[in-house]
């Protein structure tokens, strides 16, 4: 039986079984947010790692595949883009601009920090890697944008698929575990001794009784959610998705691409998650008062972004990582870890909440979905709409820096 389940190349159950990965990841998201709900040690971790540690074991224990249709496909396809629109309904754009301001400057710090760890990485690695300038800047793209950046940068640098895909797996270990070291600081007392954290206090100031036992079942209260309001809150989010997808894809293939200001224009105007966010805030800026009115977009949307925490962990492989890319994974490490240093360091010297630093990080390493999806799950509801924005940004500029590193390092 142990050979059958440790059997990495054919998982127990298979990328094309949707219906049994579906009840998978269906049921342990319900045990997470359970967990986080009824037991202290797993409302310290949040529900969100929760999620994530179950796919980890799942993934490396062989009995679900690290990629499927459903997981690809379905999940980031089509339940994170509606999730978003849910999650943003209580965005309204003349309470955020603080926040937004504030939370640009240290993602912009971050990525400041992520070419220095680059730049690190190479010279302490450089000679163990092959084609490292073009992985150096691969990685700096990823950790400032994202996926889209990667990818871009890949063709642009001519990497190697066996490399690119070492290096993909590399930074899904690695983002899953970032994303679980994230989420454990606002818990760990030298941070809370250290920074302001006014997002995280006003969190705790919910009245916990003895029934409840956690914040998180505090926070998640019930509530009055009508037949009508579910039907509204899905119905805005579905129009939302495609009408975004019709601009965004318009506007990609309109705006010309001949400058580098257009090129960053295009990326930009052209990106999905950008317009989403957009039309999203908007209508919650100025419809404010007919949005008022509908409840559970926040819990709908929350149950579909622990789906994604769930799919963020499935693609972790610590078994591929240790037989096809260990030294690749340091690299990344190193990256990671200068980009969380000089994001804490100036943080703290120009007074930032420690929310801002955490979110503008993740930000950084995982995009701003992951970033966004953090935020919800710890409760900063204000925040989430700002790091959106700020997090989307990093897609317009991430592949020029990832250019210049990967220049000037080769």
């Amino acid at each position: 039986m142990w050979g059958r389940i440790l059997d990495f190349d054919n998982p127990l159950i298979g990328a094309d079984n949707t219906w049994v990965l579906m009840a998978i990841t269906f049921g342990w998201v319900a045990f997470s947010i359970y967990a986080e709900q009824k037991w202290k040690i797993a409302a310290k971790m949040s529900g969100a790692i929760v999620a994530l540690i179950g796919a980890l074991v799942l993934t490396n224990l062989a009995i679900i595949p690290t990629s499927a249709p459903f997981f690809d496909d379905i999940v980031w396809g089509y339940v994170v883009p509606m999730a978003i629109p849910l999650l943003l309904l209580q965005c309204d754009l003349k309470k955020i601009g603080k926040e937004s301001g504030r939370l640009l400057i240290i993602f912009l710090i971050g990525s400041v920090g992520t070419v220095a760890g680059a730049i690190l990485g190479t010279v302490l690695l450089g000679k163990h890697i092959p084609h490292i300038p073009g992985i150096a800047g691969m990685m700096t793209g990823s950790y400032i944008g994202g996926g889209v950046n990667f990818a871009a940068l890949a063709g642009a640098f001519n990497i190697p698929g066996e490399l690119v895909s070492a290096t993909t797996v590399a930074d899904n270990l690695l983002m899953a575990l970032y994303f679980f070291v994230l989420v454990m600081i606002p818990g760990i007392a030298f941070f809370r001794k250290h920074y302001k954290h006014p997002h995280l206090d006003a969190v705790e100031s919910h009245q916990v009784s003895d029934e409840q036992k956690t914040l998180a079942a505090s926070y998640w209260g019930k509530k009055e959610i009508s037949l009508k309001d579910i039907a509204i809150n899905m119905a805005i989010s579905g129009i939302i998705v495609a009408v975004s997808k019709i601009i965004a894809d318009f506007l990609a293939k309109t705006i010309p691409t001949g400058n580098a200001f257009f090129q960053m224009l295009n990326g930009m105007l052209g990106n999905q998650y950008l317009v989403i966010t957009t039309i999203a805030m908007l209508l919650a800026t100025f419809g404010s008062k007919h949005i008022a009115k509908l409840d559970g977009s926040q819990e709908i949307g929350t149950w579909l972004i622990y789906l994604f925490f769930f799919v963020i962990g499935v693609p972790a492989s610590i078994m591929q990582v240790v037989i096809n890319a260990p030294i690749i994974l340091v690299f990344c490490m190193i990256m990671v870890i200068v980009n969380m240093l000089i994001c804490f360091v100036f943080g703290k010297l120009l007074k930032f909440n420690l929310e801002d630093i955490i979110l503008a990080s993740n930000a950084n390493i995982g995009g701003p979905t992951t970033a966004a999806a953090m935020a919800i799950s710890k409760g900063w509801v204000e925040l989430v709409g700002p790091i959106m924005l700020v997090g989307t940004l990093g897609y317009v500029i991430g592949t020029y820096m990832g250019l210049f590193v990967g220049n000037l390092l080769s």
